[in-house]
């Protein structure tokens, strides 16, 4: 039998030096396999129930308190080991696990966002145009129009009735269900359009959702197709068309979350920036017992618009949940901040190589390399990033490296290619170290966005070793 072949002084420098990425497949520990599916499993449920940032909320709240979580109320003493949270205007919400250790010694924090790109209804959006139905729409986010035409979409969100009553529509989630469409020009005819370039052969105007087409009967007025439409949702919901002016509606795909490809690898679904990382965060949270330092995960919405408004990053709303956490300990919030740590847990693009040409790939995140780390975000150069400190890096490396969780380095695209941001700059300016980390995406802003399945399970398990690292 042959002797095992010495390596050559070139092979061991280049084993000991170099940095080789590895496919996280080849470094899976045994039972990680079945992990995978059960964890994925769980979050196929939670995109499926739900599809907004107020569906989001409630299902946060049902499995929160289902794992002994309770509504945090300003006072309320706090000792190792309380689960608390608590909801923002149902829109957002905040949720902690008290360490052993007094806040003044900092918490460990996954930020991440559960709106996602979709189309809003105008505040007057019914309208009849040759006895056909339609709503009028603003799209939320940075959407590519053309994406959202054709595809079967579902109706979700709230209509609040001056009387006070908030009545909840959800149309085309629920078995025998009817589903909603945007028409779009045929190509018989399309010949003007297709000379177009990509970002304007759909304008937002055109985006018009397709309602209704049986009149009324036994009526002579000219909006029959209207008033039928109408007259159905007064009958189901109670509601006239004044009301839409203090409605929340918006039309998402009508996608169900589904395994992709033949070894069912990957998964393809609606939301999943930046529902994929909220979860990893909330699944991680409410595995906890009493952790040494105290966890804290912040689920906010409003990112994919700058993080404005009330239940968005920006808002003191945040603070405010912090500063009566800090109280109940006789701790000052600037004390705390200032030694704490954000992982915020936001999704970034994966390497296609479909589309090579907008791509770094020396830094680009790649499908099934484990939870991409984003030292900066932001756009050309750096524009709106928070850009992580050597340091933090280096200490978010031996944390991760500590549990076991395959992971890699993420780069959006080329640098002149353009950018994105995510919540790490509004963390980073309360004076909290704040690393953006998170699952990489392709066909990400789509309607039906796809993931690796070991991707998503990483990015969960280093959430999970971020709250218990001391």
């Amino acid at each position: 039998m042959d002797e095992k072949k010495e390596l050559t002084r070139g092979e061991q420098l280049r084993r000991a030096l170099t940095y080789q990425k590895k496919n996280g497949y080849d470094r899976l520990q045994p039972g990680e396999l079945e992990a995978i599916e059960a964890y994925c499993s769980g979050y196929k449920q939670f995109l499926d129930g739900g599809k907004t940032e107020r569906e989001c909320v409630d299902r946060t709240i049902a499995l929160a308190e289902t794992a002994g979580f309770r509504p945090y109320v300003r006072g309320m003493e706090l000792k190792p080991g309380d689960k608390v949270y608590r909801s923002n205007r149902g829109k957002a919400v905040m949720l902690a696990v008290i360490g052993r250790k007094d806040l003044d010694q900092g918490v460990n924090i996954g930020a991440a966002h559960i709106d996602s790109p979709r189309l809003d209804l105008k505040q007057n959006p019914v309208y009849e145009a040759e006895e056909l139905a339609f709503f009028k729409t603003h799209y939320y986010g940075g959407i590519r129009k053309y994406q959202w035409v054709t595809i079967p979409l579902e109706l979700h969100g709230v209509v609040a009735l001056k009387g006070g009553n908030v009545v909840r529509v959800s149309v085309g989630n629920g078995e025998g269900d009817p589903l909603f469409t945007i028409d779009d020009l045929l190509p018989h005819l399309g010949a003007e359009q297709s000379k177009k370039p990509l970002g304007e052969a759909i304008p937002g105007e055109s985006l018009n959702i397709l309602i209704g087409s049986r009149p009324l009967a036994d009526d002579e007025g000219s909006d029959r197709v209207k008033v039928a439409v109408l007259e159905l949702l007064n009958r189901k919901y109670g509601i006239v068309e004044e009301d839409f002016i203090s409605a929340e509606l918006c039309a998402v795909p009508a996608f169900r979350a589904s395994d992709i490809g033949f070894d069912r690898s990957m998964i393809g679904a609606y939301g999943h920036d930046d529902r994929v990382c909220a979860y990893a965060a909330l699944a991680a949270l409410l595995q906890l017992d009493t952790p040494e330092r105290t966890a804290v995960c912040m689920l906010a919405d409003k990112e994919e618009i700058g993080s404005e408004g009330v239940t968005g990053m920006k808002s003191a709303s945040f603070d405010t949940f912090m500063a009566d956490l800090c109280a109940a300990q006789g701790v000052l919030p600037r004390a705390c901040y200032e030694k704490s740590f954000c992982l915020s847990a936001d999704v970034t693009a994966a390497y296609d190589p479909n589309f090579a040409d907008v791509y770094e790939k020396r830094n680009s995140a790649f499908v099934n390399y484990g939870m991409g780390l984003c030292k900066y975000t932001g756009a050309r150069g750096k524009s709106g990033a928070s850009d992580a400190s050597a340091e933090l890096v280096a200490y978010v490396r031996k944390v991760l490296d500590g549990a076991g969780v395959a992971w890699q380095m993420a780069e959006l695209g080329k640098v002149d290619a353009g950018g994105g941001g995510t919540v790490a700059a509004y963390m980073a300016e309360r004076n909290i170290d704040t690393l953006d980390a998170g699952v990489p995406v392709l066909s990400m802003h789509s309607p039906f966005e796809t993931v690796g399945k070991l991707d998503c399970y990483m990015t969960y398990k280093g959430m999970k070793a971020v709250f218990e690292a001391c």
